[in-house]
C-alpha cells in the first residue's frame, strides 16, 4: 500500500512537471513579427537655457533680502529640442520635445521604438537645441544592417555632442 501511494505521487508530480515544460515552450509568443528588428530612438538631453544670465545692478541687489542677494540672475528654464529621424528615406519621427521638470529646467526625454523588416537602411537623425529656427545643431547619417530580432539603439552623447548608434 505505501509503495502504491508513493508511485501515485511520483506519477502526479511527473505529470505536473510535464505540463509546466509543455507550457514553457508553447504557445510561442513573439514581441515582434517574424523577419523584423527594432530601432530604438532613446535620448535624454538638456538644451541651453532659454535666456542668458545677466548681471544685477547694485540697486537691484540691494532690493533683495539679505539671504537671497546675488550678483548674477540666471533663469532656470531650458529650451525645447527638435528631433527628426529618417530611416530608409522615410520620415519616421519628428517632434518638438519640451524640457521636463516643474520649472522646465530638466532635460528633454524621448523613447520611441520602430519595428522594421530586416535589411539595410540609411539612417539620418537630426537635432536642434539652440534658438535657431532652421538647420540643425547635431546631425548623423549612417547605414545600418538590421538583422532578424536585432535591436539597434540611437542615443545622444551630450559630452561629445554626437549621436551614437549601438
Amino acid at each position: 500500500m505505501p509503495m502504491l501511494r508513493l508511485a501515485g505521487q511520483f506519477i502526479i508530480i511527473l505529470a505536473l512537471f510535464g505540463a509546466v515544460a509543455a507550457f514553457a515552450n508553447w504557445p510561442i509568443y513573439r514581441q515582434t513579427p517574424n523577419g523584423t528588428g527594432i530601432v530604438i530612438l532613446s535620448l535624454v538631453h538638456g538644451a541651453d537655457r532659454r535666456a542668458e544670465c545677466r548681471r544685477l545692478s547694485p540697486a537691484e541687489v540691494a532690493k533683495l533680502p539679505p539671504n537671497m542677494r546675488r550678483v548674477m540672475e540666471c533663469p532656470r528654464g531650458r529650451r525645447a529640442i527638435y528631433v527628426e529621424l529618417d530611416i530608409g528615406g522615410r520620415h519616421l519621427y519628428r517632434a518638438n520635445l519640451p524640457p521636463t521638470g516643474i520649472a522646465g529646467d530638466g532635460p528633454s526625454r524621448i523613447y520611441e521604438r520602430f519595428v522594421l523588416p530586416a535589411g539595410e537602411y540609411d539612417i539620418v537623425v537630426r537635432m536642434r537645441d539652440t534658438p535657431r529656427t532652421d538647420g540643425f545643431d547635431h546631425l548623423r547619417e549612417g547605414r545600418i544592417t538590421l538583422a532578424v530580432d536585432q535591436m539597434i539603439a540611437i542615443d545622444f552623447n551630450s559630452h561629445r555632442g554626437e549621436f551614437v548608434f549601438r
